[in-house]
């Protein structure tokens, strides 16, 4: 369905009533120990609800609050390894969808939640199936936004594709890189980023930061303020470094195993124009799960800022909200 043209803007701006950085256990081998940063914002006796950034590697920002009614949910915010806050910075040791779906019940069991709304956009929307998938009894609902399921295709769109609407920014993102490399512009970013000298990386993170940012809008974010806390060296780093892994995932795993989390209350919210995460996507999800909610907004990009994927995103938590309100409080707040 097309989202309607009643657009919903965002709930006043609020500050955490808890915050704390979670140490991770760390794996075998000589890698640094993660620190994952958390916040808790909203109602603390409310329905929790957990908010799954980008990238990997945006990190997570103030905005990111004020998709949820503060008086209703428990709202849970936290910066995925090696993103925004989190330590060490832009690290890709022990960083993988596996390590992030463990991070992700640790932090549920640290903060004493028995079940929540899992709410992802971009990659966020990948990790939530993956954490949904893996954990379907911990999940009360998604709320998903501009798919991405780490398809081989969608790669490769990403990194070539995008110049068929965007040719000025993929021949910035493209020349940076020497000719003789750019038959594998994946490899030879990945390489730079991952190069510990600063003066090889960061004009490398600065150059594929831009050209995502590039072709992220329709319509550019009416509050200038509403930008992640990570910079563009976590950002781009990780994602080559997911990237160039496949994502950590098999390309239709996502697809395959939706039987597990087929019942359980969802919205997919998608921007027609949305050239990052184009609506094919989108799409094959919808097909996949035709019990999900599908909500195509027709004058949208990519980001979750642009006011029709931010009006869609409130009404859906809004719709969770009533389902929640109807299942009474004793179901909205156990906990473990």
């Amino acid at each position: 369905m097309d989202a309607t043209k009643e657009l919903r803007d965002f709930f006043p701006r609020l500050e955490p009533f808890e915050r704390g950085m979670l140490a991770l256990p760390p794996d075998p081998g000589p890698g640094a120990r993660h620190h994952l940063y958390w916040e808790q914002s909203g109602n603390p006796e409310g329905t929790p609800v957990l908010f799954l950034h980008g990238g990997p590697g945006a990190g997570s920002s103030p905005a990111h609050r004020r998709f949820f009614d503060p008086g209703f949910w428990r709202i849970v915010i936290f910066d995925q390894r090696g993103a925004g806050r989190a330590t060490p910075y832009a690290s890709v040791e022990d960083n993988t969808t596996r390590h992030l779906i463990d991070d992700i019940e640790r932090l549920r069991q640290h903060l004493r939640v028995e079940r929540w709304v899992v709410f992802g956009g971009s990659w966020g929307s990948l990790l939530a199936l993956a954490y949904g998938i893996r954990h379907p009894e911990r999940v009360l609902g998604f709320v998903l936004r501009g798919i991405f399921l780490g398809r081989v295709a969608e790669i490769d769109w990403f990194l070539y594709g995008m110049r068929t609407v965007f040719p000025e920014a993929w021949r910035t993102f493209a020349e940076f890189i020497p000719e003789d490399e750019r038959g594998d512009l994946l490899g030879a970013y990945h390489r730079r980023l991952i190069n510990p000298d600063p003066a090889v990386h960061l004009p490398a993170a600065q150059v594929w930061s831009r050209y995502e940012s590039a072709c992220s809008y329709l319509v550019g974010p009416a509050d200038e303020s509403a930008t992640t806390t990570g910079s563009s060296l976590a950002l781009a780093r990780l994602e080559a470094h997911y990237f160039k892994n496949h994502l950590f995932i098999d390309n239709d795993e996502i697809l395959r195993r939706l039987d597990a989390v087929r019942s359980i209350p969802a919205t997919l919210v998608q921007g027609r124009y949305d050239m990052v995460c184009p609506i094919v996507t989108a799409d094959a999800l919808a097909r996949a799960w035709p019990e999900a909610e599908y909500v195509v907004v027709p004058d949208a990009g990519h980001s979750a800022l642009e006011p029709g994927i931010r009006s869609a995103l409130i009404k859906a938590m809004e719709t969770m909200k009533a389902r929640a309100v109807a299942a009474g409080p004793a179901a909205r707040r156990r906990r473990a």
